[in-house]
């Protein structure tokens, strides 16, 4: 006797199977048409364009929403699935008539700027709309002071192209990844052109805040200070200090100027510096010479690093000024990929705004180097939804799928949460303690001046105090036969 769920098919008809996924896309559907995020997007999304027929946006969304929860390695692969399904999947939208793959093509290749942001927009507010959980979660420092993780980080997809004969009598070759990637650096991944993509995640709740991509390398800079918006209005609708959420950044944003970027905006910081300049001024030098304050093992490569601390170093000359840990270990025959060598010696700088003792040295290491939790979300990110794959050839068209694929994302952890809730998990790296104030003394020993002395002839060329004769009306002249004239007088002790 066969199971109930189990048809045996033995005529020779095609009887396709309802894909594993449609289930999944029927639930959405009802949850977006229930919210009215279907709603919203039909009639704030906008974008006139002929040769689509009489498709409307939502059409194009409901398929990249379908595409995005199906798991299909391809476009074609799920076109091919969703054929004999296709008049009640998109019923699910509310529609009834699936748009052709290549029209889909045509579309994503038309869009322009003004429909990718006002479908960011809407992403945006509806993130802040929602409460999934029930607290943002955080991380507790050795005072007890709760912080927010924000990791802000880019992410690479490169491109292979054939090689093509290039000759005076042949023209300019002509390639589809021309407008979306460029040259660039690529990382371990195999390719000529690369595409970057500017990530914001909330490293507690795994929930996307924003993509911001770009050809080749991207703007960085700029891309950073989208990010530092959305942040400031996440921390401001869930009334949190700004000063108490937490960016951390690898060493494409460890110079002055991106890290300046993010302090004016009151936000805090970790990031490894690339910036190996600090190692040359003396409160650094007074640091190193002395015994390090902590020596950290990773608990899994098994790399000893000595740990020195700067509570106060300056960026730039004129500030501001940050924490610097310093982490250094012995060289080896290769040269490091990261951090810099110097007499056998690495040395690997970490510039933040964590407060000590709130947090040690090496928590300040342990919290850069484990990443809280943005490797593996990526990681989960490319086998469920594989948002770093290609849907366009255009800027424009690559945008638009990889928002909606970060709203897919969002959603699916807050009907995860209703499903099967579970209480998200705060980290601690010690046990709270009591901070003790330092001793205040009382006693102020007097100021006390010896006799003045005129300063010795500079080795610089300068001149020394008796180069300046003293004139009867007050005025000193000077070597150049021109008179100084006082313009600060102070009270002598």
């Amino acid at each position: 006797m066969t199971h109930s769920s189990v048809t045996i098919q033995i005529a020779p008809e095609s009887k396709p199977a309802t894909p594993s996924w449609m289930g999944e896309v029927a639930a959405f559907a009802q949850v977006l048409t229930h919210e009215g995020i279907l709603k919203v997007i039909q009639e704030q999304v906008r974008f006139a364009r002929a040769r689509f027929g009489q498709y409307d946006v939502i059409d194009f969304v409901a398929v990249l929403i379908g595409y995005a929860l199906s798991g299909e390695p391809t476009l074609l692969a799920f076109y091919e699935r969703l054929a004999p399904f296709a008049e009640p999947f998109m019923a699910l939208f509310g529609r009834d008539r699936l748009p052709h793959r290549s029209t889909l093509s045509r579309f994503l290749a038309a869009l322009d700027l003004t429909p990718v942001e006002a479908l960011r927009t809407r992403f945006q507010e509806d993130l802040l709309a929602r409460k999934p959980f029930a607290s943002p979660g955080g991380l507790l420092d050795r005072t007890g002071v709760q912080w927010v993780v924000v990791d802000v980080d880019g992410t690479r997809q490169a491109a292979r192209q054939r090689a093509l004969p290039q000759t005076e009598s042949l023209p300019a070759p002509h390639r589809r990844f021309d407008q979306v990637c460029a040259p660039g650096y690529q990382g371990r991944k195999r390719g000529e052109v690369v595409r970057t993509r500017t990530i914001i995640l909330q490293a507690h709740t795994h929930q996307f805040l924003g993509t911001f991509g770009g050809p080749g390398n991207g703007d960085y800079r700029g891309e950073l200070l989208r990010a530092i918006q959305v942040i400031t209005s996440y921390a401001t609708k869930l009334a949190l200090p700004t000063a108490s959420v937490l960016l951390r950044l690898d060493g494409l944003y460890g110079d002055a100027a991106p890290l300046i970027d993010v302090l004016t905006a009151g936000l805090g910081v970790i990031a490894r510096s690339r910036d190996y300049r600090l190692l040359d001024l003396e409160v650094v030098q007074q640091a190193l010479a002395r015994v390090p304050d902590q020596v950290s093992t990773h608990p899994e490569s098994g790399m000893t690093r000595a740990l020195y601390d700067c509570p106060s170093v300056p960026l730039t000359p004129t500030g501001p000024e940050v924490r610097l840990v310093v982490a250094t270990h012995a060289g080896t025959s290769s040269p490091p990929k990261v951090g810099v060598e110097r007499d056998g010696t690495v040395y690997e700088l970490f510039v933040s705004t964590l407060p000590s003792p709130a947090f040690a040295p090496s928590d300040v290491l342990d919290l850069y180097l484990h990443r809280g939790s943005f490797e593996t979300v990526l990681a989960d990110e490319d086998v469920e939804q594989d948002s770093d794959r290609w849907y366009a050839h255009t800027p424009c068209g690559q945008e638009f799928c990889q928002i909606l694929a970060q709203w897919v994302w969002n959603l699916r952890l807050e009907l995860g949460q209703q499903l099967s809730s579970s209480e998200l998990r705060t980290t601690e790296f010690a046990e709270a303690r009591a901070v003790e104030p330092a001793p205040v003394s009382t006693h102020t020993p007097p100021v006390r001046y010896g006799p003045p002395h005129w300063a010795r002839p500079s080795f610089t060329g300068g001149f020394p105090g008796s180069a300046f004769t003293p004139q009867p009306d007050g005025t000193l002249r000077c070597p150049a036969d021109r008179p100084l004239y006082p313009q600060e007088r102070r009270a002598s002790a």
